[in-house]
């Protein structure tokens, strides 16, 4: 979707110039703050998501070894 937006050309300039350090676009930067406003990048939710996955795997009856760390092979 394109948007048109009225922002003063000083703050656009400003803008401008503190993304050329980052090699972003004011364009890409709006978007990662829509994006980011919608929770599309929610870190919470990604959190929720590590935990539902986590202890979910088979060690096919492998238990931690402290001794087996420490073995030269």
């Amino acid at each position: 979707m394109n948007i048109t937006l009225s922002i003063d050309e000083q703050i656009v300039g400003r803008a401008r110039e503190k993304l050329r350090a980052t090699g972003k676009s004011i364009n890409q930067e709006i978007r990662e703050h829509l994006a980011h406003l919608a929770g599309d990048d929610d870190q919470e939710r990604a959190n929720e998501e590590f935990v539902k996955r986590c202890g979910q795997g088979n060690s096919n009856g492998w238990k931690f070894n402290r001794d087996e760390i420490y073995e030269r092979r």
